[in-house]
């Protein structure tokens, strides 16, 4: 343990660890969120069980920060060489390894006891959620698309939302995760594209990189297969006008991005990133009135 990290109070070792989770930044928590109730919302009908809609919150902040802990921990040798990240509290020797791994092992064991009051396939489900949560920040060191492993992590809140539901995963759980992966290789790539020039020079694997000159035309891509998607479960589901408008909604939102991203400006890139999360509020309040209109 270097001087810098004894040197801290309890207090301020308390505002570390909340750094590490990203309790400040909670657009990955929300673009996790959004598709977990979209789950919820269809699995039941628009009708979900609140105990399951709180345990579903509660264990993906949970399970978010958990991510977090552990991708600092597998970058902790680089992030000090990437201007977004030089901050954060590996890179300024404010936590030691250990403590990051306690960290993480203690926010898996409480996200494990939100699963108490749910059925055993959802018990079940969680293993594959955790291990991809856990894996995938050390994918980007040999994956090409570590985004695409990302997408896998991010979407099994909706298996999952189905199991809890209803005991079981139709085609349509594994349908709407199909969409959510596909998003998240668009949202995610747009973030690597603000992080391109110093992943390069690392040597860090990203779609951005892999997907080269072609990048600005790969989000898009992955931003029409979603719409299409979810144009197939609003089928499904027998969608009414509300959620017809939201992806209309979207698709404008999706061509805004098109303008902000094409000349690749890094901070651009970044606020598109962000900005995704109203993609998946738009869906989610689509299907909250369309059962409301059904």
């Amino acid at each position: 343990m270097n001087d810098s990290t004894k040197a801290l109070t309890w207090k301020q070792k308390l505002q570390v660890y909340g750094r590490l989770m990203r309790v400040e930044k909670p657009i990955g928590t929300l673009l996790l969120l959004w598709p977990t109730y979209w789950a919820l919302w269809i699995a039941s009908d628009g009708n979900p069980d609140w105990l399951i809609v709180f345990a579903f919150t509660l264990g993906t902040f949970l399970m978010r920060s958990a991510g977090c802990v552990i991708n600092d921990y597998a970058d902790r040798d680089i992030d000090g060489a990437v201007a977004r990240t030089k901050a954060r509290p590996f890179a300024q020797g404010q936590v030691t390894q250990k403590e990051a791994l306690l960290l993480t092992a203690a926010l898996c064991l409480i996200a494990g006891l939100c699963l108490l009051p749910l059925n055993t396939l959802t018990w079940w489900m969680s293993l594959p959620a955790v291990f991809l949560a856990i894996t995938y920040p050390f994918t980007k060191r040999f994956f090409p698309i570590p985004q695409l492993y990302l997408g896998f992590a991010f979407s099994f809140g909706i298996p999952m939302a189905f199991a809890a539901e209803t005991n079981a995963v139709p085609a349509l759980a594994w349908l709407l995760f199909s969409a959510n992966v596909i998003w998240t290789i668009a949202y995610d790539t747009c973030y690597a594209m603000a992080d391109k020039e110093d992943d390069l020079k690392l040597n860090i694997k990203t779609s951005a990189i892999t997907f080269g000159d072609y990048d600005v035309a790969a989000v898009m891509l992955c931003h029409a297969i979603f719409i299409l998607l979810m144009v197939i479960v609003g089928i499904q589901i027998d969608a009414t006008w509300p959620y017809w408008l939201a992806l209309m909604a979207c698709v404008a939102h999706q061509y805004w991005q098109y303008t902000q991203i094409k000349h690749r400006d890094r901070q651009k890139c970044f606020e598109v990133f962000l900005k995704n999360n109203r993609i998946g509020l738009m869906i989610f309040i689509g299907l909250v009135l369309h059962y409301c209109w059904s």
